[in-house]
């Protein structure tokens, strides 16, 4: 048996598609880990939460309407996240309204399913809800890496660039304001990048699994640690290794899906920070 898994193992390795997984991966995951801790920071969870509904519709959408799948998701993901971000950070929305809305999201999602898979390019691809629902990261081909690599790139090196300020902002925001730091700009800025990288995450652990890629990694950073940078570069460093540990379980047990051990790992990660004295909820002061 182990060398039966083994063997299983260094064939997934070797092969393109593993490469292809590897490399936008751990991309994705870095992109992830950075913006997590934002919205961790920030208490924006709940734009996470959010989008990992709308991802699905808006990829369905695009199917039916005849584009690519990630068109649909940036679309859906940068459009929703940003009125959604005043009602995670501000607003006191009523549960039964954000049950109803989110339950809506996920029918809409089902409509525009059901137009794709019973329309003439739709009838040979049954499986673009799974792939939606519970990731493709396998499934990526050249094309696709790339996109995924300079997406997340592109995502990473503007939350770098950003992210003193936006830390500043976040911890102190009248302060910041009081300072001349563009409060609002930061805000929405951010939210675009919360939107890019759902959708990029989606294609790594699909949408019901999206708020675990973001939220997991960086809720171990703030409790690990109490220092902003240091927490910033923790959480980034535990979604790549989170989404490395996932990938090579997936290649040693072919039995297990990418998007669960990835998950699985993050999880236990997580767990294993409450082992430890957890550290200030609320990170030092920064200035600009």
């Amino acid at each position: 048996m182990n060398s039966y898994l083994a063997s299983a193992a260094a064939s997934a390795w070797s092969q393109p598609f593993f490469h292809h997984a590897l490399l936008a991966g751990t991309f994705i995951a870095l992109a992830a880990g950075l913006v997590g801790y934002f919205l961790v920071l920030r208490a924006q969870v709940f734009t996470g939460d959010a989008l990992s509904h709308v991802a699905f519709t808006g990829a369905m959408a695009a199917l039916a309407a005849g584009y690519d799948l990630r068109l649909g998701l940036f679309l859906a993901c940068v459009l929703v996240a940003l009125p959604l971000g005043g009602i995670g950070r501000r607003g006191k929305a009523d549960d039964v309204v954000i049950g109803s809305g989110f339950a809506w999201i996920l029918g809409l999602g089902s409509f525009f399913l059901t137009l794709y898979t019973t329309s003439a390019s739709g009838m040979n691809d049954g499986g673009a809800g799974v792939r939606v629902l519970f990731g493709s990261i396998f499934g990526l081909d050249g094309g696709q890496t790339l996109v995924a690599v300079l997406a997340a790139a592109a995502v990473t090196s503007v939350v770098l660039l950003i992210g003193r300020p936006l830390l500043f902002a976040t911890l102190d925001e009248s302060v910041a304001v009081a300072r001349g730091v563009p409060v609002k700009a930061l805000g929405l800025g951010f939210l675009v990048l919360v939107g890019v990288t759902a959708g990029e995450a989606t294609q790594a652990v699909g949408s019901l699994l999206l708020l675990g890629l973001l939220a997991a990694p960086a809720g171990a950073a703030v409790r690990l640690t109490d220092r902003p940078f240091r927490g910033l570069a923790l959480a980034a460093g535990l979604a790549v290794g989170e989404m490395w540990a996932g990938l090579a379980a997936a290649a040693w047990i072919p039995q297990c899906p990418p998007s669960f051990s990835i998950m699985a790992a993050a999880t236990l990660v997580y767990a294993t920070t409450y082992l430890r004295r957890p550290a200030i909820r609320r990170p030092e002061t920064v200035t600009a």
